[in-house]
This record gives structure tokens, sequence and C-alpha cells, in this order.
């Protein structure tokens, strides 16, 4: 009996159960698109760190394999390692593993690398952010070969290349569930919306000062803020010190679906963070109709609704410009299906001599198994 087509994914969390869409939502949005578009591949995740139990279970068909981690300190993390290359022996033997996918350039990677060339499976790394900034250990301990390197979009191939010295010989983006949005609102009651970590790094400070700005000359501005992180009180506390209760709300983490609705509902969204590799939410605000207003340029093209800032007082005009306008266009604009993405993934591994890869890419191509 021939064993299953497999690919192999390794990532540092993953949702604890189908109802988890605050867990790395760009991630479970992709694992979910290759499943329906490759319906016969099997696909088994390997969690490292969360959730923070050991646990196997399925998930939307997807085989997950949770070690438990919880980002321990080394000595545990080397044991759990033992316990992931264990796993991924087991799996070796009961699967046919045409490729194993790292999400981030992290302990994942490492592993996935170290396997692959042990056993002659093709690894590919998915470097999707942070990872590619100055001080990745990794990169010295693998030092990766470019075919072996995904990066998310133009900025993190250039970051990588200019930090590390390898340019990324592939450049594939986070993608859009187009499913995964509801009707779209007709009346945009929030002017301006936030959604992410509230961390240092996202500059929620400078999301806040806006506002305050902005507030001088439209007082009944309407702001959401929504998310989780350590920063929440200090902003909490810049919002009373300017005055800006009636004008801001600050909401917790909500569910996926939650700040999608949010984002049909917003005229603008404004994205402050510092660096980026490619944020899923600018795609979802862009696709929910509302203009977003960046630092970071993920990518070289030109994108519509998509107003690249490079200071305080371009972010300021923008903002004002975008608001003042009584005619502003919330066409939805959909710039990367997930079906394209995780094809464009499936793809890399088309050099696998497996003699049915072919069939499943030919079912991905059939509209019946497109999402």
């Amino acid at each position: 009996m021939p064993k299953p087509e497999t690919l192999v994914i390794l990532s540092p969390g993953f949702p604890v159960n189908e109802a988890d869409s605050t867990c790395l939502p760009p991630q479970q949005v992709f694992v979910r698109a290759l499943k329906h578009s490759y319906p016969n591949l099997n696909v088994v995740v390997l969690a490292f760190e969360y959730p923070f139990v050991k646990s196997h279970y399925n998930w939307f068909g997807v085989d997950v394999i949770a070690f438990g981690g919880k980002n321990r300190n080394r000595l545990f993390r080397l044991f759990n390692w033992v316990k992931v290359w264990q796993a991924l022996r087991k799996l070796n033997k009961q699967n046919d593993i045409i490729g194993m996918l790292s999400f981030w350039f992290d302990e994942c990677a490492f592993i996935g690398h170290y396997f692959g060339k042990r056993y002659g499976i093709k690894h590919l790394s998915w470097i999707l952010g942070q990872d590619a900034r100055p001080g990745n250990r990794y990169f010295k301990m693998i030092k990766p070969k470019a075919e072996t390197l995904v990066a998310l979009s133009d900025f993190v191939r250039k970051e990588v290349d200019q930090n590390y010295g390898v340019m990324p010989a592939h450049t594939i983006t986070t993608g859009i569930d187009t499913s995964l949005f509801g009707q779209s609102s007709v009346r945009r009651d929030i002017d301006i919306l936030g959604a992410g970590s509230l961390i240092p790094l996202k500059r929620y400070d400078l999301f806040i000062e806006a506002v305050k700005v902005i507030a001088r000359y439209m007082p009944d501005v309407r702001v959401v803020i929504c998310g989780k992180g350590p920063e929440r009180e200090r902003l909490e506390m810049l919002i009373k010190q300017h005055g800006l209760d009636r004008n801001i709300v600050l909401r917790h983490e909500l569910p996926h679906s939650e700040v999608l609705s949010l984002m049909q509902r917003s005229k603008v969204f404004l994205h402050t963070s510092e660096y980026e590799g490619f944020g899923a939410v600018l795609l979802e605000a862009l696709y929910a109709g509302a203009h977003v207003v960046s630092f970071v340029k993920p990518m070289d093209v030109y994108v519509e609704h998509l107003h690249v800032i490079k200071n305080i007082e371009e972010m300021n005009t923008s903002l004002f410009d975008l608001l003042l306008n009584q005619q502003l266009d919330h066409t939805p604009q959909l710039i990367f299906p997930i079906q394209k993405v995780a094809s464009d993934m499936m793809g890399l591994f088309a050099q696998s001599d497996s003699a049915t890869f072919s069939i499943l890419a030919a079912m991905a191509s059939d509209e019946s198994v497109a999402l």
C-alpha cells in the first residue's frame, strides 16, 4: 500500500482548536487554503511551543502535533527538539514526505533544515518579518542557500540580503480568504481603525498623537483600536491625558471575524508600526474597502488604496485628505488571493519526484476544490 503524500509544516505555534481564530490568523488561513486546494494531500503541522500542552488533534482536516514547549529555557528547548526530531522520523517512516515548510526562520527552520539534510527531504523556510532583522543567530547556525528561503515580501527579501548576505530566491506573500468577509457595510461609521499587538514596535503612541491633531479640527472623529499587549495601560493613560476618551475606543483582542467586520465599517486603517514584513491586516483592510496609511511599503509594486508615508507630517496630511474626501472610493482591493498563495507555495515543491504530485497540482486548479 503506497504511503500518503505529506507536507509537514513546522511552526512555533498553532490554533489550539477550530474556534481559536486569534492565534496566527495569516498562517491558519494559509493552512486551511492549502488543505482545501489539495484535498488529497496529507498536511501535518508540528507546533513547537503553543498550544502549551502536549496534544495530537485534527484541525479542519489537518493533523496537528503540539509539543507544549511553552517557550521555556534552553535545556527544555533542547528536549523539545529531540521530541520533534523523533516525531519527524516516525512521520518519515509512515508517509511519503514531499517537503517540509517552516514558518519563520527560527528553531523550526533549524530542525527542518537538518532533518531534511539528513533524510534527503526538501525543506523551505518562510521568512515572515521579524526573523529578517539583524541578530537572528539561526542564520549563522544554518547558513542557508538562497533557494531554500521564501520571503514574505520584497521588503523582507531585501532585509535578509542586507543583514545576512543572502537574497531569498522566492517571494510569496500572505493572502486573503474572501469567504471570511461578511457582506460589506453600507455605512462607514468608523473614521480610523487600528488593530494588532499593543507593543512598542507598533507605535500606537503615534497613532494616538495623530488622532489628537485630527480631533482639533474634527472633534467628532471616531476611532477604534483593538488588540492586547503590555502597552495597553500606557495607551489608556495617553488617551485620557489628551482628552480623547470620547473619540478613541480601545478594545481588547477580538475574534478574527469581528476584526474583519470592523474593517468593513472603517474609512481608514492606520498602521504605525516601524517595522513590518507584510502584515496580513494591511491586505485584509484593503479588501474590506478601507484605505490604508502605513509607514511600511512591503512590495515594490503600486497597490491601490495603500498610502505609504515617511514621517508624522505625511501621516497627518494623508489622514486629513482621506477623511475630508466625501467621494472616497471604498471598492475592495483583492491583491493576493489565498488560493494563489497556496498554489505558489506548492509550486516550490513541484520538483519532487513523487508520481502523484502532478495529479494534486491538477486538482488544485479545478474550480470544484477552490475556496
